[in-house]
């Protein structure tokens, strides 16, 4: 018990709105500094895990993409509604100091551990059943912790007095930031909107956001569950001809009846898909409320294929590994020979220069997904969305191992609106900013399977499935052992009291035959015999 309550400490909680600041009083006060409940202190203050301070944030000017001010909450994160937040020390983090940084694990926060996210093909059966009961318990589960925001800063009142939060299960808690981080900016007016912005995607933060995102998901999983070693698997679709993961056994099958739909025989076919419906929120001015908005759709393969004409290969992955440079000119979708747009999807990974009307790497997934996934806003609906991220950071992570970039190798200045080194992640609470996560998982505790030395790699993907699934049967085993050894006992016992019968009737043969002439040979040799016999 000790233990448990030591590791369940220890898991890094942010995202979103902490529950305990989403009321009028913080709205009012604009501060989100909750207490640590183990000394009953504003970010554990007591015990020196952190302080409540003022929110700084970089004022280095941002590209011309977005040309407005003042008008998106997302603008200056988290300003419009807290500039006070808990900074923790050490080791320590959390929207309160109560749990520990990436990688870092127990009640001081002192103990460095490495987890390893494995290939979901080469997991075993026990293994992938449990990742997907895991999604599906996520999808079935309130989230304790967080909440999120059904609408704008400004609808809320100027003194908080309307505050507009809703609960939401643990995975659609990350369907929605996903829609919150790349929604379009409201101007004002029904469908007066501003659709060239996106806090994570199209310039320099797409890689080290989509780090933390799935960091954070693998906590939640392990806060839910209890598994403190759940790690997010992923899916190497290199060189893959189709949806490899597609299936019954996995991530769904197609519906025999309707292609765009999951088979039945899946857990998923029953999911509620939210945030996919843009225009409508725009022509409202409002926010995805998560609402159930109709199943989760997909249909591989059946894409635009002038947009999308292959999966991505090795070579393609190769192309982007090797370019020197993570950014280039503009810094968006336009950029050439970026390594970060190359990966993203928005340039040739044969020429690395930006392409108009085709999709690549990243993108081409989505796109070939053809489904809930291949929109950008309501993508993380589709459950292959984390498994399809966790490849593309590990090739993010091939690409810093290569070239060891220097922290001034990213943007400080004149990326989109959300991607320069000091701003702050959106809508992460506690903040991180982008140019933190610019550096090796190795830092953040955790590494992938195939990227391991050959050894470990023979461990993780072939040596411990097999043991996994020898520890799910072992006790099957041994009862079987068990009763074969006594139905071989009782088979051993019946043949010898049949021999033993067999021999007292061949005595009372030759008892019967000798008895009138040697009546004394009977009980001295017959009872060696038979004592010799009871022996053997």
């Amino acid at each position: 018990e000790i233990l448990l309550v030591i590791f369940f400490s220890s898991f890094y909680r942010f995202s979103s709105f902490p529950r305990p600041c989403a009321t009028s009083e913080g709205m009012r006060t604009k501060e989100c500094c909750p207490l640590w409940d183990g000394d009953g202190s504003a970010c554990g203050a007591l015990s020196g895990r952190g302080f409540c301070t003022d929110v700084v944030i970089s004022d280095e000017p941002h590209g011309p993409q977005y040309p407005h001010s003042g008008i998106d909450d997302r603008e200056r994160w988290p300003l419009a509604f807290f500039n006070r937040t808990c900074r923790c020390a050490g080791n320590y983090g959390g929207f309160n100091c109560g749990e520990c940084r990436f990688g870092y694990w127990g009640s001081n926060c002192a103990e460095y551990r490495e987890s390893v996210r494995r290939n979901i093909l080469t997991m075993s059966t026990a293994e992938q059943q449990k990742f997907i009961s895991y999604l599906n318990l996520g999808k079935n589960t309130i989230n304790r912790d967080y909440v999120i925001a059904t609408g704008t800063r400004a609808q809320m009142g100027e003194n908080g007095e309307n505050p507009m939060f809703s609960d939401i299960n643990t995975y659609d808690l990350f369907v929605w930031m996903h829609y919150y981080v790349s929604r379009d900016a409201l101007l004002g007016g029904p469908g007066n909107v501003w659709q060239d912005i996106d806090f994570a995607h199209e310039s320099a933060a797409f890689l080290p956001w989509h780090r933390v995102f799935l960091l954070h998901w693998e906590n939640e999983i392990r806060k839910l569950t209890g598994d403190f070693n759940f790690t997010i698997p992923y899916w190497d679709w290199r060189n893959s001809q189709t949806c490899d993961v597609c299936t019954d056994a996995l991530m769904g099958g197609r519906n025999s009846l309707n292609p765009n739909l999951i088979s039945p025989a899946s857990v998923f076919s029953s999911w509620k898909v939210i945030c996919t419906q843009s225009e409508e929120y725009n022509s409202r001015e409002a926010l995805c409320n998560a609402t159930g908005e109709g199943p989760l759709l997909r249909n591989p393969g059946n894409h635009d294929t002038n947009r999308v004409q292959r999966l991505p290969n090795s070579d393609d992955v190769e192309f982007a590994v090797g370019l020197p440079e993570y950014e280039t000119g503009p810094m968006d979708r336009f950029a050439n020979m970026s390594f970060r747009n190359v990966l993203e999807g928005f340039a040739s990974p044969q020429t690395g220069m930006a392409v108009s009307g085709q999709s690549t790497l990243h993108n081409a997934l989505h796109m070939f997904m053809n489904g809930s996934m291949s929109s950008v806003q309501g993508s993380a609906n589709d459950p292959i969305f984390l498994l399809h991220h966790a490849f593309i950071d590990s090739i993010y992570e091939r690409w810093l191992r290569n070239h060891q970039p220097p922290r001034n190798s990213y943007p400080r200045t004149n990326a989109p609106i959300g991607h320069n080194d000091g701003y702050y992640m959106v809508p992460f609470l506690p903040l991180y900013r982008n140019g933190d996560y610019f550096l090796s998982n190795k830092a953040l505790g955790y590494e992938y399977a195939y990227l391991l030395d050959p050894g470990q790699r023979f461990v993780q993907e072939f040596l411990n499935p097999y043991l996994q699934e020898a520890q799910q049967i072992w006790q099957w085993l041994v009862g079987a052992g068990i009763l074969g050894a006594l139905i071989a006992a009782i088979i051993t016992v019946i043949i010898v009291f049949a021999r033993r019968k067999w021999k007292r009737n061949q005595r009372k043969k030759r008892a019967s035959s000798y008895g009138e002439r040697q009546p004394l040979l009977h009980s001295s040799s017959e009872e060696g015999s038979s004592s010799y016999q009871t022996t053997l």
